[in-house]
């Protein structure tokens, strides 16, 4: 499970962290200064960095070209701060990239292999200069990967994937670009508010996330993750079943139980086969369509990779896009 965190921060706190952590950047770049004045002096003819990471510091490129993201999160990242990255994992869409990604910033960048299981050969294959990804997902990988390029993890994704940006930014060296990406998502936060009437009448639509998963329970999703910031941001209310999710995070339901999942409006995803992930039968029973908001409908079906798996701004801004649309039909 992704560990509580502060993920939300209004847009001016998060703009305060931001600064905090340039300003760590910084301060490790004079550290590598000293560094090099008392004999370490290969690094800073490199122009390295250094970048403070939950696998301790790492040395980094001043302008990193060649990064390969092994994940969604840092794939998400690096196109929103303006950097095409040479190589990423595969996701379940057709092209093998999330789809709400524009097309031509994904264009030739390479697939290094499935997400729990990358392709070292391919990576390394690749030259890179610096891979991003967490230790959550490749933790167990770490040796293998830092002997290929300096590796650059958080601890976890999705629920503290703002703070997650705050690292990828610094291991990139955009400041400039993250500060805009941070604005411009509290500004339409607080759009997508005025037009569902301000903040007391969004307070009052209380909405649920659904998701089918293939080989799994279905999951209704909590307060604690990527989703769940969303929907606080823009002051959306959240039923009470939320409050039963573990650690915050999602509520394991069957089939039979699918009525807890009511609420004013009801978005769901499905990853995987839809039978196999049981959105077929679930979608057709009695059950489901007895639910309140399935009679008013007030039911929305969306992309499991931009919903759940984006865990990025780029995605937000799609997710936020869609809210805005449903909530204001």
């Amino acid at each position: 499970m992704t560990p509580k965190t502060t993920a939300r921060r209004s847009g001016a706190a998060l703009a305060a962290v931001l600064a905090g952590a340039l300003a760590l950047t910084a301060c490790g770049s004079g550290s590598d200064g000293d560094k090099s004045a008392s004999g370490d002096k290969s690094a800073a003819a490199k122009g390295d960095r250094t970048v403070k990471t939950v696998m301790g510091d790492v040395k980094v490129p001043v302008e990193p070209k060649r990064v390969v993201a092994l994940d969604t999160a840092e794939l998400d990242s690096l196109i929103t701060l303006g950097v095409k990255p040479v190589g990423a994992t595969r996701t379940d869409s057709p092209s093998g990239f999330p789809a709400h990604l524009p097309a031509d910033q994904v264009a030739g960048v390479k697939l290094v292999g499935e997400m729990a299981a990358p392709n070292m050969e391919a990576i390394a294959a690749l030259d890179p200069d610096l891979i991003l990804t967490s230790k959550l997902r490749h933790g167990d990988k770490y040796d293998e990967l830092k002997a290929i390029a300096p590796t650059v993890m958080t601890e976890s994704t999705g629920l503290p994937w703002k703070e997650n940006f705050l690292v990828h930014a610094d291991a990139l060296g955009k400041k400039d670009e993250a500060a805009k990406a941070v604005t411009e998502y509290s500004a339409r936060t607080a759009e997508v508010t005025t037009a569902l009437g301000g903040k007391d009448k969004a307070a009052g639509i209380e909405v649920n996330l659904v998701r089918f998963v293939e080989g799994a329970d279905i999951r209704i999703y909590g307060k604690e993750n990527y989703v769940g910031t969303i929907f606080k941001d823009v002051g959306l209310g959240r039923p009470a079943v939320t409050d039963k999710a573990e650690e915050g995070f999602m509520l394991n339901v069957s089939p039979e139980k699918i009525d807890m999942a009511e609420a004013d409006v009801i978005f769901h995803s499905t990853i995987g086969d839809p039978e196999k992930a049981k959105a077929t039968q679930v979608l057709g029973s009695p059950l489901w369509k007895n639910l309140d908001a399935v009679k008013r409908g007030d039911v929305h079906p969306v992309k499991d990779e931009v919903w759940i798996q984006a865990i990025g701004y780029t995605g937000a801004a799609k997710i936020l896009d869609e809210l805005e649309a449903a909530l204001t039909k």
